[in-house]
């Protein structure tokens, strides 16, 4: 059974494969989208879907991970360069 999560943007539970991880690294404090399972941080998660993306973008996730990301780190969810 797949481990499930909670799209930030519009609260759907989805399972975690469905869904794209954003990172920030423990020990360099980088935000990491999709990074791989080694990875170790504060994670959020977020839909493949461009209304949860456009609502992340405006929004921020800068509260949740607790650091600063960049709207052109975002945006390139929508360009679908992160897409799995």
């Amino acid at each position: 059974m797949e481990h499930k999560r909670k799209c930030i943007a519009c609260g759907e539970i989805k399972p975690r494969s469905e869904l794209i991880r954003i990172t920030k690294d423990h020990i360099s404090e980088n935000i990491v989208i999709q990074p791989d399972s080694k990875t170790f941080g504060r994670s959020v998660y977020l839909c493949y879907n461009e209304n949860c993306i456009n609502t992340v973008i405006k929004k921020g996730v800068n509260k949740l991970l607790k650091t600063n990301i960049s709207r052109e780190d975002l945006k390139g969810l929508l360009d679908g360069q992160f897409k799995s």
